[in-house]
């Protein structure tokens, strides 16, 4: 039986209400969408909104100048189709999926936390007992869910994100709407993290989450082991 993944991403295309554009960032798509079809597994991709999700104009090169999984987005016309018209979050049963998969990008730090369908889709896998797993921002589909015991869903789990000290690297910690590190401490998560801008990821039971767009292929593959799929079966 096909093991199907629900990604969820970002509709947001501007950082509040400033003129920064954001979106999706490329590369947390593109590396784990292909670790995870390339293991056999079923990619739907969903958003807040549906439709076309906007991609971060910072994340995406000129055609030639990208990492491979970039560049093979960018040539993948079924990709493309996917994400000119993602789903709506409200219109899928999260039944249907053995786990959840939220890329990041600034715009998932505006729109996620405030949308009641991922709250919902959120708790109830988590309440299911199935895999649900975040990189870099897209730890922002994680901070309004609660646990059936009434704490938040993080709370006592060992975590990590995109951290406080990247986000001031980057210039944007006056810009987003809260700091996401920061956020998941006040839930009383464990932030567990590594130094900046290099691949980290780690898990506590059902949660999976990686810090930056460097740590998507150690999420994706992570979740594959989860998941009983034996990464050397496909490397």
């Amino acid at each position: 039986m096909t093991t199907r993944i629900l990604m969820i991403v970002t509709s947001c295309n501007w950082m509040g209400n400033t003129d920064k554009p954001t979106g999706l960032w490329a590369e947390e798509l593109a590396v784990p969408y292909y670790t995870l079809i390339d293991a056999g597994a079923s990619v739907v991709i969903a958003s807040t909104a549906g439709g076309k999700t906007p991609i971060d104009p910072g994340s995406v090169k000129a055609l030639g100048e990208n990492e491979p999984a970039v560049e093979r987005m960018l040539a993948d016309m079924a990709l493309q189709a996917k994400l000119e018209n993602t789903i709506p979050i409200l219109d899928l049963n999260p039944e249907d999926f053995d786990a959840i998969f939220f890329p990041g990008g600034h715009g998932t730090m505006w729109d996620l936390p405030a949308d009641r369908c991922v709250k919902a889709a959120v708790e109830y896998a988590f309440g299911k007992g199935k895999f649900i797993a975040s990189v870099c921002h897209g730890a922002a589909g994680l901070v309004s869910a609660i646990r059936s015991d009434g704490l938040p869903m993080v709370h006592g789990k060992r975590v990590n994100s995109f951290t406080d000290s990247e986000e001031r690297e980057v210039g944007l910690a006056g810009v987003v709407p809260f700091m996401l590190e920061s956020r998941l401490r006040e839930l009383g998560g464990i932030f567990v993290g590594g130094d900046n801008w290099h691949a980290f990821a780690i898990r506590d039971g059902q949660l999976i989450t990686g810090q930056n767009p460097q740590s998507s292929a150690k999420v994706a593959e992570i979740l594959l082991d989860a998941i009983g799929i034996d990464v050397c079966e496909w490397n």
